[in-house]
């Protein structure tokens, strides 16, 4: 009974992974694609290897906008877009319908810090110095909001380290 309980499980959860990656993999493809400026932390963690922790600059904005809500929250604030795709708050999302340049992001309120898709970017040991001069984070957004980092970005817009072999993806 066990074993046939493991042998129609397995392909469900299976399953379950493969759209999940699908989901992923169409997001960087047909994402519109989002410049969200950083304010780098700490970039090394002893157990999990390099990283760079990562903070949002416009993040103090929208903790100021929640008035008092420090715990747990979870919304979407809508940015404008500038011609370089790089977003800057206009507010908290009240429903308003979006105007041109402008897109609903999807965020996280978790021990008083602001969250977009995560918050860090993993990279290669011995390569933080690439990633050093990270200015922005390049995020695929869906039209729901929901984001995906995709790659770490200079002042001159450019994609850092390993991922530069995916310049081809269009600003």
């Amino acid at each position: 009974m066990r074993k046939w309980l493991i042998l129609l499980c397995a392909p469900l959860i299976l399953a379950v992974v493969n759209l999940a990656i699908w989901q992923n993999e169409r997001l960087v493809k047909q994402g519109e694609t989002v410049l969200l400026e950083l304010v780098p932390v700490d970039p090394r963690s002893l157990m999990q290897g390099d990283y760079m922790a990562l903070r949002f600059a416009m993040a103090d904005a929208i903790r100021q906008q929640l008035k008092g809500n420090n715990e747990r929250f979870t919304g979407q604030v809508i940015v404008q877009l500038d011609a370089d795709k790089r977003a800057s708050l206009v507010g908290l999302d009240t429903g308003a319908t979006l105007e041109q340049g402008q897109l609903r992001l999807q965020f996280r309120l978790r021990n008083n810090q602001i969250k977009f898709a995560t918050n860090a970017f993993f990279f290669q040991e011995g390569t933080g110095s690439v990633y050093q001069q990270a200015k922005y984070g390049l995020f695929r957004v869906n039209p729901e909001g929901q984001l995906l980092l995709t790659h770490l970005v200079d002042a001159e817009l450019q994609t850092l380290g390993q991922a530069k072999q995916l310049q081809s993806a269009k600003l």
